[in-house]
């Protein structure tokens, strides 16, 4: 899963990217809102997690032009404001869920976990198609009794092809999700590391 964080408190955003890489999510980040919302524009997120007070274009600004642009990707809106008419407004104009600061790590993470369990993407902590189940907490690939560990790339790379089974992925799109839109990393990564999983799968198949 690709999470864009719009934030511009440094420390919030050094803080919430180590927390979210930890549980396995890949993450991009932008501290204004013009920026954010070009990255936004681009659709490859699974997630977005958007700051209201922000330099620039404020969350306000930012969701409405997601939304304009017909940009269907969840939005949790994290507020310092707590006045009921902030969060209707966020609500009215496409936020999935608001956050109010302070808030704690694991309510953030239950409520990103909902987002996506309302989305239909993630059911519990596990992807499954066939013998195959891929546990999104732990990076672990099984199949039957046998299992192996992925890499976080490998893991990524697995869980966009399974969690699009049913859809033929580009070359483009795997990379984008993957390395992320702006990443500078070639192409060809890609290939290399189908091949990697390829090899993980095969091992852990039991002949």
């Amino acid at each position: 899963m690709r999470i864009l964080l719009i934030e511009d408190e440094i420390g919030l955003i050094e803080a919430l990217k180590t927390l979210l890489k930890q549980e396995n999510y890949a993450v991009d980040t932008a501290t204004d809102g013009i920026s954010g919302l070009d990255s936004a524009l681009t659709g490859i997120y699974d997630i977005i997690i958007l700051d209201i007070m922000l330099p620039n274009k404020n969350g306000f600004e930012v969701l409405a032009e997601i939304r304009k642009q017909n940009i269907k990707t969840p939005v949790l809106l994290l507020t310092a404001k707590t006045e009921l008419e902030d969060k209707i407004m966020g609500l009215d104009q496409g936020a999935d869920d608001y956050l109010t600061k302070p808030f704690h790590s694991g309510e953030l993470l239950a409520r990103i976990r909902a987002i996506l369990r309302r989305k239909k993407e993630v059911r519990s902590d596990r992807l499954v198609v066939g013998d195959l189940v891929l546990r999104q907490d732990t990076r672990e690939l099984f199949c039957k009794d046998n299992s192996v560990k992925l890499a976080q790339k490998e893991f990524l790379l697995l869980e966009t092809l399974m969690i699009n089974d049913k859809q033929i992925l580009t070359k483009e799109q795997l990379f984008e999700k993957v390395w992320g839109f702006d990443n500078e990393s070639e192409y060809n990564n890609v290939e290399v590391y189908v091949s990697f999983v390829r090899k993980k799968l095969i091992s852990s198949i039991p002949v």
